[in-house]
């Protein structure tokens, strides 16, 4: 009878650890590269959000718009060598855009080169029905956008449409921004003509663009305080799957040698505001993320 209880339960803990094993594993795509294990899409990913459909009293009726600079790169190289499928997070784009449109501020989109903007599929909330339809609606903004080249080459006056700059989270935001010239150029005017700038979880990464000298005194965050995802964080994706290998850099740090204090120690739903600088730390920081960015560029209109 002992025999066949410690052979039960030899059997059963072999079992759980082929499942702990295998729901750790992230999953192959098919061009090669991985998405997070199924472990970590349920504990990193909803099937809905926080939106709650906020009704502006006195919305924008102008034509003042914002411009969110997405990636348009796929598959970001890890330390060991694999590829991890990522791109735009689409709960921190949609969501902070909903609350955009609702308080009467259109979202232009623009990609480095004008390729298609990439979202990370597999974290988009399949039952959320505000998010899917407004999905739907700015879908071709996504795949047939602007390009940020020509924005940097042509529309950089001190007379603009445009209220705010918009860098969605995401590991892609680390994809071709942090090192473009015509970021660079694009969040100096930005900053010069003391315009807002909005960028939530890895969206901060792409601001080093404007620090690639490396020199603190001269980048223009340098003091600044920011909700932003942590890299103690990142640094765990690999245990749980969520990445297929560990970071190939430290974006956190970096920001740090330039000047900027992340002030959370956590992924949760931490936002700040400091000057026009406005920010989150992760997808559930998305909601009031893109209130408060809302609130505040009705705020600078309705001055």
């Amino acid at each position: 009878m002992l025999k066949k209880i410690i052979i039960g339960l030899a059997i059963f803990l072999i079992i759980a650890f082929i499942a702990i094993f295998i729901g750790t594993r992230p999953s192959e795509t098919a061009d090669g590269a991985y998405i997070p294990s199924p472990l970590a899409l349920k504990l990193a990913t909803s099937p809905t959000t926080d939106f709650d459909n906020t009704v502006y009293k006195n919305p924008h009726t102008g034509n003042k718009k914002v411009l969110m600079v997405m990636t348009e790169e796929r598959n970001m190289t890890m330390a060991n060598g694999k590829k991890f499928s990522t791109g735009n997070h689409p709960v921190e784009m949609m969501l902070p855009a909903l609350h955009l449109r609702n308080a009467g501020f259109e979202v232009d989109v623009v990609t480095p080169t004008g390729k298609s903007g990439k979202v990370e599929m597999w974290a988009m909330p399949e039952e959320d029905k505000h998010i899917q339809e407004f999905y739907a609606e700015f879908k071709d903004k996504i795949e047939n956008p602007g390009k940020l080249s020509d924005f940097a080459r042509n529309s950089l006056t001190d007379s603009t449409d445009y209220i705010a700059v918009f860098i969605p989270g995401g590991h892609g935001a680390m994809l071709g921004l942090p090192e473009n010239e015509d970021l660079n150029k694009l969040i100096r005017w930005t900053h010069k003509n003391d315009l807002h700038m909005l960028a939530i979880c890895h969206g901060p990464a792409a601001l080093l663009a404007a620090g690639k000298d490396g020199i603190k005194d001269s980048f223009v965050y340098n003091g600044y305080k920011i909700a932003s995802f942590p890299d103690a964080v990142d640094e765990q994706g690999p245990m749980i799957g969520y990445t297929p290998g560990a970071m190939p850099w430290i974006y956190g740090k970096r920001l740090n040698d330039l000047g900027v204090t992340i002030i959370n120690e956590k992924a949760d739903a931490t936002c700040h505001v400091d000057r026009k600088l406005i920010t989150g730390a992760s997808p559930t920081a998305a909601n009031k993320f893109g209130k408060l960015a809302a609130e505040a560029l009705l705020n600078e209109v309705n001055k």
